[in-house]
């Protein structure tokens, strides 16, 4: 199944029936007064999560949905039917966004909670509402309300403990092959992974952990190269993050470089998430001699200036990838622990999930701006700049500017 992970649909909320207006009218029975009953509600939208799904691929292809409108009051006081209201499924995780706005209307978390994303519209009135003393025969209704409309943005941000950073064909998916039973594609050539991939990793017999694997970032990531920029939203729900380093390169690149790449693109892209737990796994230390090995991680720290947990693992042959396991749940469960216990340190860590959460939702917003001129020919402000103090050839010319636009 192709995996979706933004769309945008329109949703809108039934109509109210409009109000009955009647009369009594029965054999020997003069002047019987009025009997129209009021119309229906209209049907609400609601979503709910469920965990059975894990994409949005439902609603990439229909994306508008219609409530059911209430029915009109009738005679003889009937009230009009309710719309029946229309309840839409998505994968847990999904945040709401309302597109004209960019209102977060919710965000689920957990498997079966429901949010309401437009009203039904109210009924109307039927004429029997408006008797009285001295009007005893009215003639007055009203038509019922119009059900909410809203133009709404879905996002889907995978639930995981831990998230794979790294350079393509680091090792991420091989690493999270040897550590669970998820069976990612793995292949010798760069973006392999396309799509995120989750694997639960079972430490012992009750304890276990969920670990994403995401694309690969390549440098200029931040500013829309390659595919790992539209995925580390993925990241910002985890609590650890664990950037992967190939020690062994098949190019002529150096490890040190290819790491610090990574910390660069992370940076540009949410400095929240950079301060986000991190752990330096370097990976394929069966590729070089053991003799390396110190020299190795030594030139890699000292290029970072890194203070944080090392790990020197294997993960094809599963060499050092059971401590790592056991560390990171040793971790997570202290950091829990210290949630429970500290309230100033839970009050932080949501202070810093929300402002990973709203960097990221900013610059993807900026990369789809871009993009969006880009397809109608219109010319971002940094484009037009560089223009404006390029080449001064073009510019003593005479005659129409003209400018190509590529479709």
């Amino acid at each position: 199944m192709k995996f979706v992970d933004e769309v945008s649909i329109r949703v809108k909320a039934g109509d109210g029936g409009n109000g009955c207006m009647s009369f009594r009218r029965e054999k020997f029975i003069e002047n019987g007064g009025p009997n129209g009953g009021d119309g229906g509600d209209g049907g609400s939208i609601y979503m709910i999560a469920d965990e059975n799904l894990n994409t949005l691929v439902d609603y990439r292809y229909t994306r508008h949905f219609d409530a059911e409108r209430g029915s009109n009051g009738g005679s003889a006081d009937c009230t009009g039917k309710k719309g029946e209201e229309m309840v839409l499924r998505v994968p847990v995780g999904t945040t709401v966004i309302d597109a004209a706005t960019q209102e977060i209307i919710g965000d689920l978390t957990k498997a079966g909670q429901r949010l309401l994303v437009a009203s039904g519209g109210w009924h109307g009135l039927g004429n029997t509402r408006f008797k009285s003393s001295t009007n005893r025969a009215p003639r007055q209704t009203t038509p019922g309300k119009f059900g909410d409309q809203r133009d709404l943005k879905l996002e889907l941000k995978v639930l995981a403990d831990v998230g794979l950073l790294g350079l393509p064909n680091a090792g991420k998916s091989t690493f999270i092959r040897s550590v669970s039973a998820a069976k990612p594609k793995v292949a010798d050539y760069p973006f392999t992974t396309l799509i995120p991939n989750l694997g639960v990793v079972s430490v012992d017999r009750w304890k276990s952990f969920v670990v994403a694997d995401i694309p690969g970032l390549i440098e200029g990531a931040s500013d829309g190269a390659g595919l790992g920029i539209r995925f580390l939203k993925h990241l910002a729900r985890t609590r650890l993050l664990l950037h992967l380093v190939d020690m062994a390169p098949l190019d002529d690149t150096s490890a040190p470089d290819a790491a610090e790449v990574i910390v660069n693109e992370l940076i540009k892209f949410s400095p929240s998430l950079a301060e986000r737990d991190r752990w330096l796994v370097l990976n394929k230390c069966d590729q070089i001699l053991e003799e390396e090995h110190e020299e190795r991680v030594k030139e890699i720290v000292d290029r970072l200036e890194w203070t944080g947990p090392v790990y020197v693992i294997s993960a094809i042959s599963k060499q050092g990838t059971e401590q790592l396991s056991r560390d990171i749940m040793r971790y997570l469960e202290e950091r829990n622990l210290r949630i429970a216990e500290d309230p100033a340190f839970a009050r932080e860590l949501a202070e810093l999930d929300q402002n990973i959460e709203d960097e990221a939702r900013a610059q993807l917003q900026a990369l789809d701006d871009q993009r969006a001129l880009r397809r109608s020919g219109v010319k971002s402000v940094h484009d037009a700049e560089e223009d404006v103090w390029g080449d001064d050839e073009e510019d003593d010319e005479d005659g129409p500017e003209i400018i190509y636009v590529r479709d």
